[in-house]
């Protein structure tokens, strides 16, 4: 996984909120968004924090302080405004609300320059375990990391205020060790722009091929870093907002298949992914975020199983294919139904 350049002072505080975990909680593996958002995508981008409650800024960049407890309710809302995307963090859990690009014009926008929800809601179950500390925050430029402890738990969001790139992920740590199980939901309601997932057909039409720059065979690679066997993909778009193109982006974490979802027009083998939910158990100290534009759609190796000290990588933009999407996207490649009437199998291990 490609991880972006971040500044020296995030990593200072993200090191002090580690420090606050309890003992037998395994250190914070590096928060940096998955993939690097472009600087011309971030150009004035830059975070305030309210208290959703009282309308109050608790904090506005460049700070790196911490909230104290008291100054919130017990299930009050923190929100996250930036220039460029805006969200809210429900602080007991840090479940996330309302997540959405703001169509501010930057010559990355991908929304057309109107507001566009993307995520309804990204909720973590921490199985009855709650966020009880103090929030530390450290906002510099258009960075953001937030993090809260609470006994055998805690939680740690970083984000960037950007139109486009790798520009968040949440990292969950437990005492025990265990998984946690994140639902993502997108948002609805929203006529065209209401968002929804799909089988990219482009990677379809492409699925076991070789792929890459360093590829001499599309039939048998031979496989490396540059040369990339091609599987089903995922994505995230709206019919009003074609350049709105998105994929989730974990590391060591194991998305939960939803047996009666298909393409609309069925596939087999199919992804088993809803049209408007996706499920994830995310270990102790893995990651789980969200990738755009170009990044979305290129055709790399999956993260490494890092959870403890994890080294950026260089950027290898041009090296690996890039398979994009269709405009628009066919009726059959969209995923359907958009909620599993399932039961959610038991956490994985």
């Amino acid at each position: 996984m490609r991880t972006p350049p971040r500044s020296t002072r995030p990593r200072r505080a993200l090191a002090a909120i580690a420090a606050l975990a309890l003992a037998p909680i395994v250190s914070l593996a590096a928060a940096s968004p998955a993939h690097a958002a472009k600087s011309d995508g971030c150009e004035g981008g830059g975070y305030q924090l309210v208290n959703i409650s009282t309308g109050q800024v608790v904090a506005t960049g460049p700070s790196a302080l911490t909230v104290p407890a008291a100054s919130f309710g017990p299930g009050d809302r923190l929100g996250v405004r930036g220039r460029y995307n805006s969200f809210d963090i429900r602080l007991p859990d840090f479940a996330i609300f309302d997540y959405a690009f703001t169509g501010a014009p930057n010559p990355l926008d991908m929304t057309g320059g109107v507001r566009t929800p993307v995520w309804e809601s990204k909720i973590p179950d921490h199985r009855g375990l709650v966020l009880t500390s103090g929030i530390s925050a450290d906002i510099e430029n258009d960075d953001l990391a937030i993090s809260r402890t609470g006994p055998g738990v805690s939680m740690t969001i970083t984000a960037k205020d950007c139109a486009a790139g790798g520009i968040y992920q949440a990292e969950p740590q437990r005492a025990d060790g265990t998984r946690t199980r994140f639902v993502h939901t997108l948002a609805s309601g929203n006529g065209a722009r209401t968002p929804f997932y799909y089988d990219n057909p482009n990677f379809r039409a492409h699925i076991g091929e070789f792929l890459g720059s360093d590829c001499t065979s599309i039939t048998t690679g031979p496989p490396s870093r540059f040369c990339v066997q091609v599987s089903a993909r995922v994505n995230i778009t709206s019919d009003a907002t074609p350049k709105l193109l998105l994929r989730d982006s974990a590391q060591v974490a194991t998305r939960i298949l939803q047996s009666d979802c298909n393409t609309a027009a069925p596939l087999t083998p199919s992804v088993e992914h809803c049209g408007g939910v996706s499920v994830w158990d995310v270990a102790s100290g893995g990651r789980m975020g969200f990738v755009t534009g170009e990044d979305a759609v290129e055709v790399s190796n999956p993260p490494t199983n890092c959870t403890q000290q994890c080294q950026a990588q260089n950027r290898v933009r041009g090296r690996l294919a890039v398979l994009g999407s269709p405009v628009p996207v066919p009726d059959g490649s969209r995923l359907t139904p958009r909620v599993s009437a399932l039961p959610l199998p038991a956490l994985t291990p």
